[in-house]
């Protein structure tokens, strides 16, 4: 099937192809410009599109990502459809997903399907802990909508920590989108900042209640002394038995971001990639030893990528306080 999927697909989009690239510079356009513009993330645009299209395709059900999507204005859903429609039209009429987005085994998961892979990971490990947990901390929350969908409906507190731009662009435009957020504590917070804890603990939140904090592609933006220092401030603020669920990436990956191919887009709203951890060799055995040097015990844990030649290229882990 996936061999008539490609005898499809390839004509199809030869053809379609000076659409595609209108397609691609009309996203780019407002990913790169139109965020730099208003100072916020252009990496949360990246983010909020992988999930857009795995709800288009079928592969994960986010209707507040889509219709978020489709609001903020550094985005363009009409570049998007551009750029994908004969992908779609071939999952749509054949069932297979070609290219992207996919969900390869995580050992073959590859960095052009991250967004993907890791948010199915992700989803698993706090599905598996939601039923014990009375709060859910977003941590560097960016666009994720994972507070507006069938999380809402359990009986949870939530509250979404990120810097004053990115957490004001995205409730305006929640509103806009007329998506509830009335359940949602709002923090503003910088984890640059070592005393960013101080504003959580200034909220409702409940240091002695078990929680979830989720801190989804943040680790690798900050300084292992940041990274070190927030998870120590979470040791010091939570209930035993709280789970931080975080993505840790390989030094290979960070290094790659250094490269003027990739430097450059990054350095256009300031988010320079810092922290990674060396997978090239005894990758589990690296995660293990890190986990321990911070006093938390390693919890479930997933390596995308783990097949490659050099190593994984991130690992999604439970750390357990």
């Amino acid at each position: 099937m996936k061999f008539l999927a490609y005898l499809i697909y390839i004509p199809l989009q030869i053809i379609w192809l000076p659409l595609s690239v209108i397609g691609v510079i009309m996203v780019g356009y407002g990913q790169l410009v139109v965020s730099k513009k208003l100072g916020v993330s252009q990496t949360a645009v990246e983010i909020i599109n992988g999930r857009w299209a795995m709800d288009v395709f079928g592969l994960r059900r986010d209707g507040a990502a889509r219709t978020l999507a489709a609001k903020i204005p550094n985005n363009s859903v009409g570049g998007l459809w551009l750029t994908f429609f004969p992908l779609w039209l071939v999952s749509r009429t054949l069932g297979v997903q070609l290219l992207y987005p996919t969900l390869p085994k995580p050992e073959k998961a590859a960095i052009a399907n991250l967004v993907p892979s890791r948010t199915i990971v992700f989803d698993e490990i706090i599905e598996a802990n939601v039923a014990g947990a009375a709060q859910f901390v977003v941590l560097g929350a960016g666009l994720d909508t994972r507070a507006y969908g069938t999380l809402k409906l359990s009986n949870i507190a939530f509250y979404e920590l990120d810097q004053v731009a990115d957490q004001a662009h995205k409730r305006e435009h929640l509103a806009a989108a007329q998506i509830d957020s009335s359940h949602v504590r709002f923090v503003a917070a910088d984890f640059a900042d070592r005393n960013w804890i101080n504003s959580l603990l200034a909220t409702d939140y409940d240091p002695a209640k078990k929680t979830i904090f989720l801190w989804e592609g943040v680790t690798l933006y900050l300084s292992e002394q940041a990274v070190r220092a927030t998870l120590t401030a979470l040791i010091e603020s939570a209930a035993t038995g709280s789970v931080i669920v975080a993505d840790i990436y390989a030094e290979r990956l960070v290094k790659l971001t250094k490269s003027k191919a990739v430097s450059w887009s990054l350095e256009l709203t300031d988010e320079e990639m810092e922290f990674g951890l060396d997978y090239s060799t005894d990758a589990e055995e690296r995660l293990g030893q890190f986990v321990v040097s911070q006093g938390l015990r390693l919890g479930r844990n997933q390596f995308l990528g783990g097949n490659h030649e050099k190593g994984p290229f991130a690992a999604i882990v439970e750390m357990v306080i």
